[in-house]
């Protein structure tokens, strides 16, 4: 019952809204650039129309539904999709493929930057077909760098309010959309039905060698337009699952295509029309629509563009959340809107893209200039994803001549695509390497330094230390530093303690408390799950507690950890702690101190140059990023930070200073 209901129409819609909005606006531009880079339409003929017609209803077909729909959507980390997820299923098979994941990865959260900049830019200017807005919008781009910012902001804001919710009201939208898409397209198709020959793939090899294409291979570059929306798809397949996809996807692609076909239709009706020679800036999409249509067209496409930017936000939330699991990027605060845990919010991520949004809309101005940038990042995440992909199906599932065909097929088609998305990089693909290079360099500097980390981190057996936590305990000449002190603790294994707490309590100024803590929050998939296990060595003042919190749980620790110790009072556990003085009155629950460690590099460590580098540029990135205080649910309690060296040299390793006797 429970798989028949991820088929409901409301799902459907849900599905539209959320996954299909890049992709979806493709026609608004994919055959207006191979017109521009072929001269106008004075310059083609059937043979170019046809051919690329074929290119782009075969590249949508190898590259979304072959490789993505059919191929990597299978290839999913306990139903969650994109390059990080198939990155952890493979992680084991060779150290090597950290690095397709992050650059792949990178380049993907710099295509989500550029996205919603280029596609809301395109949509307002395209108010200036309806003579009214194009009056008040006027010949300058002011107003349209305003009017876009605005609706970024708005859409941003939207976010926090979750996925489902924004696919509800998003979804009739993009229905609406996908639904006129294919209807426009079939008029002119039913006026010239043989344009339907473009299916044969013969035209789409031919046109790549005709002298009538004027670009060559070059023409890929706007071709592979048709399919940026492809791998948002399967990184967005977390938030709706992979079962919605695989239904609404035929759909979909069927309104897409005919749109293209409609286009091709058109042009080639069209093509000795002496007034569109002049026409600047000539888009069939909209020329191709009854003028009492066109306004109805331009509104339905903005809107569809605004949504078209929710794709790659979802699907960044998404990466980043893979980012931090596997120790790529900081920790930062996830929340979950509903009651789905693909579904989710980063504050940070999205104040981020925010930003970078609104800074490449100011920078660009125009989304003919955008347009230039945009495409040439995600060929490289594509050409990653298909290399891990072809590890995945030759060491996981054992599938030699599928791994081998996707490598050829997959891995040569997109390198084309690559080389002739090049020949934007002067005109503002700059843009999207530049962005790809800084978060790249982010994430090395996060692999590496938690490698070192891990690296010069000591374990200590907790066992083997009880003795000398018991005699600080009892010891009544050490000030009393809290009835509890408490530190967050990551170490799976029960036994063990990191040295770097045990250093804390023992060695940088004797801490005597009453209760010891030492406390993990485990994460888990049931949202409402809310419960803890205590391990108490046998003593009434060391506990280990493992905090079991559904997803959608706040971890407010300091409140929990309350209720822990009046269950464990109660219980006889612990003894109870005289607190006097409190506006509420006495109290047998004492004072809580929480104890937060910061590794740090020392001015002379072990540490090669580059390395100290890292580690110095890492914990910047912490700084910057936030501490673990909030998400702890810390903000109101008494915290005290220390800072650690990251590597304490034995005594053996120091050498000898000798002294020496004046005469």
């Amino acid at each position: 019952m429970k798989n028949k209901q991820r088929f409901r129409f409301g799902l459907f819609l849900v599905t539209i809204g959320i996954v299909y909005g890049d992709i979806g606006t493709s026609p608004m531009y994919v055959m207006k650039s191979m017109l521009e880079g072929n001269g106008g339409i004075n310059q083609i003929n059937d043979e170019f129309i046809i051919g690329a017609l074929s290119l782009v209803i075969w590249t949508i077909t190898l590259l979304t539904t072959i490789k993505y729909v059919m191929i990597a959507m299978k290839a999913d980390n306990h139903g969650e999709g994109g390059i990080f997820s198939l990155y952890s299923l493979v992680k084991e098979q060779g150290r090597w493929l950290i690095f397709p994941a992050m650059l792949g990865g990178a380049a993907l959260l710099a295509d989500g930057v550029l996205t919603p900049a280029v596609t809301v830019t395109t949509a307002v200017e395209g108010l200036r077909s309806i003579e009214p807005m194009a009056e008040f919008l006027g010949s300058g781009q002011v107003k349209v760098v305003i009017i876009t910012l605005a609706i970024i902001t708005v859409l941003f804001s939207l976010q926090h309010t979750g996925t489902s919710k924004i696919g509800r009201a998003f979804g009739p939208v993009m229905l609406l959309w996908f639904l006129f898409l294919g209807g426009t397209g079939l008029v002119h198709i039913a006026s010239m039905p043989w344009i339907l020959k473009a299916f044969n793939p013969i035209y789409a090899a031919k046109i790549l060698f005709s002298p009538y294409n004027k670009q060559g291979f070059m023409i890929l570059g706007s071709v592979f337009l048709a399919t940026t929306g492809a791998e948002a798809l399967y990184s967005d397949m977390g938030h709706v699952g992979r079962e919605n996809i695989y239904f609404s996807w035929p759909f979909v692609k069927c309104c897409l295509i005919f749109n293209y076909l409609g286009q091709g239709a058109w042009i080639i009706a069209n093509q000795n029309n002496a007034d569109l020679f002049s026409v600047q800036d000539m888009n069939p999409f909209f020329l191709m629509l009854p003028d009492v249509m066109r306004p109805f067209a331009v509104i339905l496409g903005a809107a569809a563009a605004v949504i078209a930017s929710q794709a790659l936000i979802t699907g960044s939330y998404t990466l980043v959340s893979e980012a931090i699991h596997l120790d790529l990027l900081p920790h930062l605060e996830v929340r979950y809107p509903s009651e789905t845990k693909g579904q989710l919010f980063i504050e940070k991520v999205n104040t981020i893209l925010w930003i970078g949004c609104s800074i490449v809309v100011l920078y660009f101005r125009s989304g003919a200039k955008m347009e230039s940038a945009y495409g040439l990042a995600i060929t490289i995440t594509m050409l990653m994803t298909t290399l891990l992909i072809s590890v995945y199906l030759l060491r996981i599932r054992n599938r030699k001549i599928l791994s081998g065909a996707v490598l050829a097929v997959f891995g040569v088609l997109e390198a084309v695509f690559f080389i002739s998305s090049l020949g934007k990089f002067t005109h503002g693909g700059y843009v999207t390497v530049i962005l790809t290079l800084i978060l790249l360099f982010v994430m090395v500097v996060w692999y590496r330094g938690t490698r070192l980390e891990r690296r010069f981190s000591t374990h200590l057996t907790l066992s083997d230390y009880i003795p000398n936590l018991e005699k600080l305990h009892n010891d009544l000449s050490v000030p009393l530093f809290s009835h509890n002190l408490v530190y967050m603790d990551k170490e799976s294994d029960s036994g063990l303690i990191d040295r770097d707490v045990l250093y804390s309590i023992l060695d940088k100024d004797p801490k005597r408390a009453q209760a010891y803590w030492f406390v993990s929050v485990n994460v888990l998939n049931d949202p409402n799950t809310m419960n803890y296990e205590v391990e108490t060595y046998g003593t009434d003042f060391i506990f280990r507690v493992k905090l079991n919190l559904g997803f959608q749980q706040s971890p407010r620790i300091n409140l929990y950890l309350r209720q822990i110790v009046q269950d464990l009072q109660q219980s006889g556990e612990l003894p109870a702690q005289e607190k006097k003085y409190s506006i509420y009155g006495p109290s047998s629950v004492g004072t809580f101190k929480f104890c937060m460690i910061h590794k740090s590099v020392t001015t002379k460590s072990e540490l090669s140059s580059l390395d100290e580098l890292i580690m110095n540029t890492k914990y910047t990135i912490r700084h910057v990023a936030g501490s673990k205080i909030q998400w702890y649910g810390l903000d109101t309690a008494n915290i005290i930070t220390e800072k650690v060296p990251l590597i304490v040299s034995g005594g053996g390793s120091t050498p000898r200073i000798r002294r020496i006797t004046k005469k």
